[in-house]
């Protein structure tokens, strides 16, 4: 599902036009992206939980030459699945 439709099914089962939808859909990545980059954990009960994760520096090697080279430190988020998910999609 590509974005695009993703504001169309909300548009259709919300009731909102699709500008509406878009907005709040943006507004929810948005809410969500500040949260993470403060270090917060999102969670959403029944659906899941977007966590922030600090990934340590370290050695990489480079696959064409065999080089070593640096890996800065980076963050990053995971999504842990809740049981309402888990159970919709075995369903």
């Amino acid at each position: 599902m590509t974005k695009a439709e993703l504001v169309a099914a909300i548009a259709d089962r919300a009731g909102l036009n699709k500008t509406q939808a878009k907005d709040a859909l943006e507004a929810f990545i948005s809410s969500v992206a500040h949260s993470l980059k403060a270090g917060d954990e999102v969670r959403l009960v029944g659906f899941g939980s977007f966590v922030p994760v600090k990934r340590p520096a370290g050695a990489a090697r480079n696959p064409r030459t065999g080089e070593a080279v640096a890996r800065p430190a980076t963050r990053s988020c995971k999504f842990r699945a809740g049981e309402a998910l888990k159970n919709a999609l075995n369903a």
